[in-house]
C-alpha cells in the first residue's frame, strides 16, 4: 500500500474552510436565537436554494515529468481531448496554478500544475470508475507519482 503524504497546508485551508463555513444561526448570540425548529421554518431566516445537489471532483495534475521536462499546454489538452471528454462529455473547466507537494522520498517538488474541476450528478454510478481511469491514464501518460483527487458536493444550477 502506497503512503501519501497530505500536505499540511491543504490540511489547514480544508480545516479553515470548515471553520468558515459554520451556519449563520452559531454566529446569532445565544439570548437572541431561534429555537432549532422554528429557525428552519421561520420565513426570511434561510434563503432559498437555487439548483440541485451534485457531485464535484477535483482532479490535481502536477506538470514536471521525472525526466525534468514540462507536460506541455498542447499535451495536457490532449490528454483532455481522449481521456476526459469521453468520459465527462457534458463538461469541465481546466484551471491552470503553481503547486508543491512532498513526494515519496520527503522532497518538496514545486511545478506548474493543473486543477480539472468536474461536475455530475449523483446518478451517475460510474463517475468513481471513470475518474480513476483519468487519474491512471494520467500517471502512465507522464510518469507521475499521483494525481490528487478531491470529492465534494455542490448545489448547482445551469
Amino acid at each position: 500500500m502506497k503512503n501519501y503524504l497530505i500536505p499540511k497546508v491543504l490540511i489547514l485551508t480544508l480545516i479553515f474552510s470548515c471553520l468558515c463555513v459554520a451556519p449563520a444561526q452559531a454566529l446569532i448570540p445565544p439570548a437572541k436565537r431561534l429555537p432549532a425548529k422554528q429557525a428552519a421554518t421561520e420565513p426570511n431566516q434561510r434563503q432559498p436554494s437555487i439548483g440541485e445537489v451534485w457531485n464535484r471532483t477535483e482532479l490535481y495534475f502536477g506538470a514536471g515529468k521525472p525526466d525534468g521536462s514540462m507536460v506541455t499546454k498542447r499535451e495536457f489538452m490532449r490528454f483532455v481531448d481522449e481521456e476526459v471528454t469521453p468520459r465527462f462529455p457534458d463538461g469541465l473547466t481546466v484551471l491552470t496554478g503553481a503547486g508543491q507537494f512532498r513526494n515519496s522520498t520527503g522532497v518538496i517538488v514545486k511545478e506548474r500544475s493543473r486543477v480539472l474541476i468536474l461536475l455530475y450528478p449523483p446518478q451517475a454510478r460510474d463517475a468513481h470508475r471513470k475518474l480513476e481511469e483519468i487519474r491512471e491514464a494520467y500517471k502512465r501518460a507522464f510518469q507521475q507519482e499521483s494525481v490528487l483527487r478531491v470529492d465534494s458536493v455542490a448545489r448547482v444550477s445551469f
